[in-house]
């Protein structure tokens, strides 16, 4: 049965297929296998059960924040932000792209979108710095690997769903390793920029300049903290906190006059389109997820790896490896949903702290966006820049091996992932 539902969803998927009607069918083979007298029933059933979770509420809320803040010139004072902080640095452009990456992150936490704002501006001037294209565009995608585990995190809210877990304890699981993979990011192109001679380096900002800087970009900057902390200390719950948070910018917006009702048509369609897709593909995911249930999929696999649970370390390293390469042939929404309750079981079984699991998965997850042959922000930074997808699939590799570094190291050190939940426990 597995092996004929994989064949299914591979050839749809190939044959270019929506991917929610690629998983449609995919339940469909499943169920003629299982019992094809439960499709009429079960299909809608549990198509719709997949999205009819009020915490998933908070998805297009956090997705409008995001947008409005591009649609209101917050995410340009953010990249402002982070010229002055490190452009003046020898191949400074290098340092600006990741540091503003980080910024961009607390603002959408969609590693595309990070992908394409920064690309379509960034590689074009750092080419000019002396970086070549494919590295160029390569560190653009790699560094946009941080949007989605700073927080806010769509994926961290879709298992915090599956999972029963908190969400404010995921987002701030994710603080630390969002700014490890981009410290990881730094060094890389330090050492690329003296490997490499390049020396331009931009004009040093004045005092002045900077603190400029900084109060064009607070605004933005608060935004993260509102999130994080107002879901961590009880005041609002997710759903309440993307409520919070487009009301806070669409005020500024109207405040400073830039936020026109064109520009709130534009952010309102964009979000419909990005939220719906993401709804759909949660909703057949989940019809999927419970037919492997149904056939006690998870529960076998659970078997499987009952000899290694006294281990935890080799657990999350098998756990990694099959999402890793889950992730490499699948859509990460799709690929989350399915193997989160597989997961989740063994874990406790080994003793691994459901959080700790969250963030292993989420990057695991996030990495895929820049492995072929399914990574979408590749794509998106070949054709910002003007690449063969070819030859940046061929260059990506350097910075897929540096992500993984860093998931290595947090599954090493569980400390540090869980060290800001437990401090503010």
């Amino acid at each position: 049965m597995l092996l004929a539902m994989f064949a299914t969803f591979l050839i749809h998927v190939l044959i270019g297929l929506p991917l929610f009607l690629a998983l449609i069918s995919t339940a469909i083979v499943g169920f003629s296998f299982i019992d094809l007298s439960l499709l009429p029933r079960m299909l809608p059933q549990q198509f719709f059960g997949g999205i009819d979770a009020f915490s998933l509420m908070a998805i297009p809320l956090f997705v409008l924040a995001g947008t409005l803040m591009n649609a209101t010139g917050m995410t340009e004072r953010l990249m402002t932000l982070a010229r002055a902080m490190v452009g003046h640095l020898r191949g400074g452009l290098g340092y600006v792209n990741v540091v503003s990456s980080v910024f961009f992150a607390g603002v959408n936490g969609s590693a595309v979108a990070d992908t394409s704002a920064l690309g379509s501006l960034l590689v074009p001037a750092m080419r000019k710095e002396g970086y070549s294209t494919s590295y160029a565009a390569g560190l653009t995608a790699g560094s946009s690997l941080i949007g989605p585990i700073i927080p806010p995190s769509i994926f961290m809210i879709l298992y915090a769903s599956l999972t029963n877990t908190s969400v404010g304890d995921l987002f701030l699981a994710g603080v630390i390793p969002g700014l490890l993979l981009g410290l990881a990011f730094m060094i890389m192109n330090w050492v690329h920029v003296r490997r490499h001679g390049i020396t331009a380096t931009g004009e040093k900002p004045t005092p002045l300049k900077v603190i400029k800087a900084v109060w064009g970009a607070l605004p933005a900057l608060i935004a993260p903290f509102l999130i994080v902390f107002g879901i961590v200390l009880g005041f609002v719950t997710p759903t309440e906190s993307g409520v919070l948070i487009v009301t806070y910018v669409a005020l500024l917006g109207l405040i400073n006059r830039e936020l026109s009702l064109k520009r709130l048509w534009q952010a309102l369609g964009e979000t419909a389109r990005l939220t719906s897709a993401i709804f759909m593909i949660m909703a057949a995911a989940s019809v999927v997820s419970w037919l492997l249930s149904y056939a006690q999929v998870p529960a076998q696999f659970a078997m499987m790896l009952t000899p290694f649970t006294d281990n935890p370390l080799l657990i999350l390293v098998m756990l990694s490896l099959i999402t890793f390469v889950t992730g490499m042939f699948m859509e990460e929404v799709s690929a989350l949903m399915l193997l989160t309750p597989i997961f989740l079981p063994i874990a406790t079984q080994a003793g691994i702290d459901p959080i700790h699991l969250g963030i292993i998965i989420t990057l695991n997850i996030t990495i895929a966006l820049i492995t072929p042959p399914m990574g979408a922000c590749v794509f998106v930074a070949a054709a910002v820049s003007r690449l063969e997808i070819t030859t940046l699939f061929r260059t990506i590799w350097p910075f897929v091996l540096v992500a993984i570094a860093v998931l290595g190291l947090l599954i090493l050190m569980p400390e540090m992932v869980l060290f800001l939940p437990n401090l503010m426990s």
